[in-house]
């Protein structure tokens, strides 16, 4: 009976239950299938193509106001007088992968972090500043490491080019892995055409990976100016190993094509002609793209007369075996320091109604140089335009130049007196003094002993870390400076009496005034959004403010504008939730309206500086914005925001 009347009630009873568990088991399921999948950034540059696009969305026009401070940590370098080194900007992309983060730092430690929180798992120092400090101004810098997974093992290993040295550490432990070279470490002098001063040989771009390869270039000093200085090659490695693969010689030797555009057998002694910035590679198609920048020395070439190739130039290599499929020379026979200065950037966009798949080169000049990247035939003209001559003893500069057609220039080229800075009247009149000693011209006007002020100057233009491209829209993001440089021929080796230094003959054209204003007009930084598939400027905005400039006393009761620009070199991300997040040179954290430049979101950093480019990355359902902030005495720091 009892059992009777308890029977309904465990049928009942069993019935909730299973109900529930096949509740549970769906929304399980549904939530499987709705739960936002993890999603890396795994290049320095977002992929190897250095798009600079995030497909990811979570955070959007929509909802980033919502955007706080989700972590950050801090490098804790400082200068060590003992080895009379100093730590620079802190420059780094971090690479995510697989749920951990791993960057370097300005003295080009290796570190990996928990990624959602910032924790510290490991690091790695190669003590780079036993060297002492490199011999480049900016004191130490490094933008970021690579990764390479054996496909053997699928072990993941971290890769960093630290000065002359290319390092290979095991990704879970931090610990150089024994294999590779000599117990983690290839000597990257070792089968250069001449002896190098270690101390002269630097890096400060990741090194790239494709397939089994390890591929690095190198930084030279501008201010090293001598004979047999540090030779631009660039070398592959077996990534297993450490055994060199093989090498490209930017400045071709006897008997290799080129040669003959270096007179009077300059190729037997000229350096730099390095890829200091970051390479781009078509993975699909095995194609690796250098920008070569100038050869020894940058303000004059009456020791190496002749075009130069392979400087200043777009180099695409097979990346295999290291063999040339083609190139572009950018500028002949550079006297501007006008060499490419960031990766070069693989898209794909609508030209003429059929896609291209393009290489688009920035340039501090001002130029997207956009080329179809298997055949290096321009998508738009490039003219050869005749440029002034150089009246320096011992100088030719080569008569004509490339000029990019079509497609507008991202920032203004050349210097007249209208452009004097008349932020107020007395600085005007001394602006314009001061212009009047100078040689002014058109873009590409040679170095003269009076001094040139050429424009852009020496950081672009665009700079280091190129743009960001949104493969939805077809639109080219570009921070561009706007900041002239005087120069000056460097004359160091004109008698062939050659010091192991030679100075760095140019000069900050604010210091030509009082106060340090700039010479010229603010705005000094502009973010442009260049339509490709349009061939157009989609909108330009003036970018960042100087707060030293801003609080300057010869400006105390002017009427200053809203945005002066903020003169950095950092690049941008453009991500599919309608934004472009960028920091460079202005003492903030911005999100931009990738439709408008219409700022809808900032963070202020106080009076630090931004200098990394930002990234991002999904981890446990949720995007994080990453940036590198600060150097040296203003506190070197990682920021990570979320929603």
């Amino acid at each position: 009976m009892n059992v009777l009347k308890n029977k309904p009630y465990a049928m009942k009873h069993s019935t909730i239950k299973l109900t529930t568990l096949a509740l549970v088991s769906v929304l399980s399921s549904v939530m499987a299938v709705a739960a936002p999948k993890d999603r890396d950034w795994p290049v320095n540059g977002g992929d190897p193509g250095a798009m600079r696009y995030s497909a990811l969305k979570d955070i959007n026009t929509g909802n980033v106001q919502r955007l706080r401070l989700a972590w950050q940590w801090q490098t804790q370098e400082a200068p060590m007088a003992q080895y009379g080194t100093s730590p620079g900007l802190f420059e780094a992309t971090p690479l995510v992968i697989d749920g951990v983060m791993y960057l370097s730092t300005p003295y080009n430690r290796v570190v990996a972090l928990e990624p959602t929180t910032g924790r510290q798992l490991w690091a790695y120092d190669p003590q780079a500043y036993l060297d002492g400090q490199p011999p480049n101004g900016l004191g130490f810098v490094h933008r970021g490491v690579a990764a390479w997974k054996d496909s053997k093992t699928g072990r993941l290993r971290i890769l960093i080019n630290s000065r002359y040295r290319l390092i290979e550490l095991d990704a879970a432990t931090g610990t150089p892995v024994e294999s590779f070279g000599d117990h983690g470490v290839v000597n990257l002098l070792e089968g250069l055409q001449w002896p190098v001063n270690p101390k002269h040989y630097t890096n400060t771009s990741p090194p790239l990976v494709y397939k089994d390869l390890v591929i690095v270039g190198n930084g030279v000093a501008d201010r090293l100016i001598y004979r047999h200085d540090p030779p631009g090659d660039v070398r592959a490695y077996d990534a297993r190993t450490g055994k060199p693969a093989w090498s490209f010689h930017t400045v071709p030797r006897d008997g290799e094509f080129g040669a003959e555009t270096w007179g009077e057998g300059s190729n037997h002694y000229t350096g730099h002609t390095n890829v200091w910035a970051p390479m781009s590679l078509d993975a699909d198609r095995g194609l690796l793209y250098l920008p070569v920048s100038t050869p020894s020395n940058d303000f004059y070439g009456g020791n190496r007369p002749g075009a130069g190739l392979f400087g200043d130039s777009l180099v695409c290599l097979d990346a295999a075996t290291g063999e040339r499929r083609w190139h572009y020379q950018l500028v002949h026979h550079g006297l501007w320091d006008y060499d490419p200065p960031g990766p070069p950037m693989l898209v794909r966009f609508s030209h003429d109604g059929k896609p291209v798949d393009a290489v688009v080169q920035l340039t501090k000049q001002g130029f997207a140089f956009t080329f179809d990247r298997v055949t290096g035939l321009p998508v738009w003209p490039i003219e050869e335009r005749p440029v002034p001559p150089s009246d320096v003893p011992g100088e030719t500069a080569w008569p004509t130049q490339p000029v990019q057609t079509v497609l507008p220039a991202l920032v203004a080229q050349g210097v007249t007196l209208d452009d004097a800075t008349d932020l107020t009247p007395q600085l005007h009149e001394e602006a314009v003094a001061a212009l009047k000693k100078m040689r002014l011209g058109p873009l590409f006007t040679p170095p003269s002993r009076e001094g040139t002020l050429i424009r852009p100057g020496l950081e672009g233009g665009a700079d280091w870390a190129g743009g960001a491209f949104d493969p939805e829209t077809g639109v080219l993001y570009v921070k561009v400076n706007d900041d002239p440089m005087l120069l000056f021929p460097d004359l160091t080796d004109e008698q062939g009496n050659v010091p192991a230094v030679g100075p760095n003959d140019s000069s900050d054209a604010s210091l030509v005034l009082h106060h340090r204003i700039p010479v010229l007009k603010p705005p000094y930084a502009y973010l442009d959004a260049l339509d490709l598939r349009h061939a157009r400027m989609a909108w330009q905005r003036p970018y960042g403010d100087n707060l030293s400039i801003r609080k300057s006393p010869a400006l105390a009761h002017a009427a200053l504008p809203e945005q002066l620009g903020g003169a950095g070199n950092a690049g941008l991300l453009v991500t599919a939730g309608g934004l472009v997040f960028a920091g460079s040179g202005d003492t903030a954290v911005h999100a931009i309206d990738k439709r408008t430049g219409k700022t809808l979101w900032s963070y202020p950093t106080g009076e630090i500086k931004t200098n990394g480019s930002p990234m991002t990355f999904r981890q446990n359902g949720k995007q994080y914005i990453v940036i590198a902030i600060g150097g040296p005495g203003t506190g070197a720091t990682l920021l990570a925001f979320s929603l």
